[in-house]
């Protein structure tokens, strides 16, 4: 389902794009192996990784640093990218592709932006359902933690 967007300059309609959109999500390790998830505020409502939408003259890795303040508060310290997921399944709005990073920060998580709730998570004891294809995105990095992770995971 494609929703519609405006021009982030002028505010006009954008007709339905026929490219899929770039996103950048974030595994935000805390100490104990914990994870902090955001609940989304709008649909699909959930537990997810914060993240979202890529915008025009951002690279993926300023993306994500904005996103993870915007919706977490929390300040990006350590920020290395894990994986690119582009099954045109994974969201159920619209084709995108998403770069995830595993990252590590600074401050309290809070909510913000279109992030309802903020939590941490055990990696081991993770909500179930996740939107999107969080959980597969979980599972990957679980079975593939590096010694390059920050020392938190």
């Amino acid at each position: 389902m494609e929703t519609a967007e405006s021009c982030p300059s002028c505010g006009a309609p954008l007709p339905p794009s026929r490219f899929p959109r770039c996103t950048a999500d974030a595994i935000l390790l805390f100490p104990g192996r914990r994870v902090l998830l955001v609940r989304r505020r709008y649909p699909p409502i959930g537990w997810a990784l914060p993240g979202g939408f890529v915008e025009a003259g951002e690279s993926l890795e300023d993306a994500c640093r904005r996103e993870i303040e915007e919706e977490t508060a929390i300040v990006i310290e350590h920020l290395e990218q894990f994986h690119t997921y582009s099954d045109p399944r994974r969201d159920p709005r619209r084709h995108t592709i998403t770069t995830v990073f595993v990252a590590s920060g600074r401050g309290d998580p809070r909510a913000g932006d279109d992030a309802a709730e903020t939590a941490l998570f055990p990696l081991a004891d993770l909500p179930d359902p996740l939107c999107f294809d969080h959980r597969r995105i979980l599972d990957d990095y679980i079975r593939a933690r590096r010694p390059s992770d920050p020392p938190s995971a």
